[in-house]
């Protein structure tokens, strides 16, 4: 009968972990807080999958091809990792050719993920993309549903080129 108790006890620990951790492993929930407040400067312009738009204050076309990888932790799961996102989104200036630049939702040089490049003198930055992933689907089941937010600043340098 003890027995029984101890075990209850860790179960109901164990959920309720589980629903403390659920908050803060969503990246778009702090993306949205850092967009509210102001801690990221500048216009968000969204993308739908396959969306071509001309951007004339920057001069660019550009093109949200598709999400080449999408990791991140499913809603309503407990993850180790938070995982990422990427974007392939090609960028196509008014006097250079297009260039197509991964972006992701995370910085990890190591597997060469980087939410900024530099492109034309501007600094574009990946700060949404949706939806998330839900436990029972997956990523293969959201293709062509997907929505990006970036900002577009400029940088100063003269680079057409990646950093």
């Amino acid at each position: 009968m003890f027995y029984k108790i101890i075990i209850s006890g860790f179960a109901l620990l164990f959920l309720t972990d589980c629903n403390a951790q659920k908050d803060t492993n969503n990246p778009e929930k702090v993306v949205k807080r850092d967009l509210k407040n102001k801690k990221i400067e500048g216009k968000v312009i969204y993308f739908t999958e396959g969306e071509n738009k001309f951007l004339p204050e920057y001069q660019m076309n550009v093109t949200f091809k598709n999400i080449a990888e999408d990791s991140r932790c499913p809603e309503g799961v407990t993850c180790v990792w938070q995982g990422a996102a990427v974007a392939n989104i090609e960028f196509m200036g008014t006097t250079t050719r297009s260039m197509t630049i991964p972006l992701a939702t995370t910085e990890n040089a190591g597997r060469n993920y980087h939410k900024s490049a530099l492109f034309n003198g501007y600094k574009i930055s990946l700060v949404e993309v949706n939806p998330a992933p839900a436990s029972g689907e997956g990523a293969k089941a959201l293709a062509g549903k997907y929505r990006i937010g970036i900002i577009i600043t400029k940088d100063g340098s003269n680079s057409s080129t990646r950093k």
